[in-house]
C-alpha cells in the first residue's frame, strides 16, 4: 500500500468518500434499495477499495467489509441472488469478494465467488458466444454488460483457475466492438440485437439508435480495469489496447468544449435537452486516468484527461453548509425494453430523472478522483487546497 501522504487527506476523493459514508453508513438502505443486491454498491466500493489501497486507511477497508456482509452468508449463498435469472448486473459486487478472501482467509467470499462463476457457465449466449445481457433481455449485448462481467469473470480465472479460458473474456470486447461500433464516428451505440427483432433496434442492423454517455462509460472501465488484469503476453492485448484507445479517441472528439465533460447523448450537445452528465463523465475521466497509470495511453491523453477532471469538479461537484459533498447530475437509471418508453430514441434518454448522489455516478467519481489523484495532476492539487 501507498503511504498517507500519496493522498492528500484534503483530496476530493477522501472528502466524498467521508461523505458517503456519513450519509448511507449502509448502501443497501439507501433510498430505493431496500435490501436488493445491485450492482450499484460494487462501483462504490470498487472506489472504497482503491482509496483504501492508497492511504491504508483501514475505515474504508471496513466499510467495503461491512457492506458486502449483509449479503454473503457464511456457507457462501448471497442474499437476494438468484443464479437462474442469468442477469450480468449481478455478477459487478463479486469483484469485492477477490479482496475480502485475500484479507480475511474466510471461505465464504471464495464459495459466494464460486457461486457467482456458476452462473457464467450456464450464462445464455449469442450464437459468437456474447453473454446475453439477461434472461430477459434475450440475444442482446449491452455496453453495460462488458463491466458488469468481463472483469469479475477474469479476475477469477486469475485467482482460481490457473488464468485458463482468458480467451473467453477477452471475445466478449472484440465481438461487442464488432457489433456496436459506428464507421463514421468510432462511437458504439448502447445496444445490439442479434435477432433484430427488439422495438427499439434497427431492423436492418439490430442497432439502437443513440450513443448514451454512461453506457460507453462502463465499456471503457471495462476494458480498462480487464487490460489492468490481462496478461500482457496475452494474443487479444494489443487488439484491446486498440479497441479501448480507439473508442477513447472517438469520445475525444465529442468532449464538450466548454466544460471538459460529456452530453448524457454525447455527439448531441448543442440538441434542446441535452445535459452534461455526472456519471459518464466520470467513469470516462476514471478510465483515462487510469489507462495513462498503466501505460495503455502516452503522456499525450493528459491534456484530455486535465480537462475532463476540472470539468467534474465545475460542472458537477457542491459542497454542502456542513462539509458533505455533492455529485449533481446524474442520470438515475436508463435501459431498452421491458417498458414502451425504453426505446433508446433521444426523446428517452433525456426523460430519465437527473437526480443528486446516485450511487453509479459516486463510485465512478470516487474512482476517477483515486486514478487522477494518484498522478498527481494539477487540478488534484488545486481541488484539494
Amino acid at each position: 500500500m501507498a503511504d498517507n501522504n500519496t493522498v492528500r487527506s484534503s483530496s476530493w476523493g477522501i472528502r466524498m468518500a467521508d461523505s458517503i459514508m456519513e450519509r448511507t453508513p449502509k448502501l443497501y438502505k439507501d433510498k430505493g434499495y431496500h435490501g436488493k443486491w445491485s450492482y450499484d454498491y460494487g462501483v462504490i466500493l470498487k472506489g472504497f477499495e482503491l482509496l483504501w489501497r492508497q492511504t491504508g486507511e483501514l475505515k474504508y477497508y471496513q466499510y467495503i467489509k461491512d457492506n458486502m456482509d449483509y449479503f454473503i452468508e457464511e456457507d457462501g449463498s448471497v442474499k437476494g441472488y438468484h443464479l437462474g435469472e442469468h442477469n450480468i448486473d449481478h455478477l459487478n459486487n463479486g469483484k469485492l469478494l477477490f479482496l475480502l478472501h485475500k484479507e480475511t482467509g474466510q471461505e465464504k467470499y471464495k464459495k459466494a465467488a464460486d457461486l457467482l462463476r456458476r452462473q457464467i457457465t450456464t450464462h445464455p449466449r449469442t450464437s459468437e458466444g456474447a453473454f446475453w445481457h439477461k434472461n430477459i433481455y434475450p440475444y442482446q449485448i449491452w455496453l453495460d454488460g462488458l463491466y458488469m462481467g468481463s472483469p469479475f469473470y477474469l479476475e477469477y480465472l486469475l485467482e482460481y483457475e490457473d488464468g485458463k479460458g482468458m480467451d473467453d473474456v477477452t471475445r466478449q470486447f472484440i465481438l461487442c466492438e464488432r457489433h456496436t461500433k459506428d464507421a463514421e464516428t468510432g462511437l458504439l451505440f448502447h445496444a445490439w440485437d442479434e435477432r433484430r427483432v427488439q422495438p427499439w433496434c434497427d431492423p436492418e442492423t439490430g442497432l439502437s439508435p443513440n450513443f448514451w454517455g454512461r453506457s460507453l462509460g462502463w465499456y471503457v472501465m471495462a476494458l480498462v480495469d480487464s487490460l489492468a488484469l490481462l496478461p500482457a503476453e496475452h494474443a487479444d492485448y494489443d487488439e484491446l489496447v486498440r479497441i479501448f484507445t480507439d473508442t477513447l479517441t472517438a469520445l475525444r472528439k465529442v468532449q464538450d468544449a466548454d466544460s471538459g465533460v460529456w452530453y448524457q447523448v454525447v455527439d448531441m450537445g448543442a440538441r434542446k435537452g441535452n445535459y452534461l452528465e455526472a456519471s459518464a463523465s466520470s467513469m470516462i475521466t476514471y478510465a483515462l486516468a487510469k489507462g495513462i497509470r498503466i501505460g495503455v495511453l502516452d503522456d499525450k491523453w493528459f491534456e484530455t484527461l486535465d480537462r475532463a477532471y476540472e470539468g467534474l469538479l465545475t460542472e458537477f461537484v457542491m459542497e454542502t453548509r456542513n462539509g458533505w459533498v455533492n455529485l449533481n447530475k446524474n442520470c438515475q437509471v436508463a435501459g431498452l425494453g421491458g417498458d414502451d418508453r425504453r426505446d433508446g430514441t433521444y426523446a428517452y434518454y433525456i426523460s430519465e430523472p437527473i437526480i443528486s448522489n446516485d450511487q453509479k455516478g459516486l463510485g465512478a467519481f470516487l474512482l476517477a478522483c483515486g486514478e487522477y489523484e494518484y498522478l498527481q495532476r494539477p487540478a488534484a492539487m488545486k481541488g484539494s487546497e
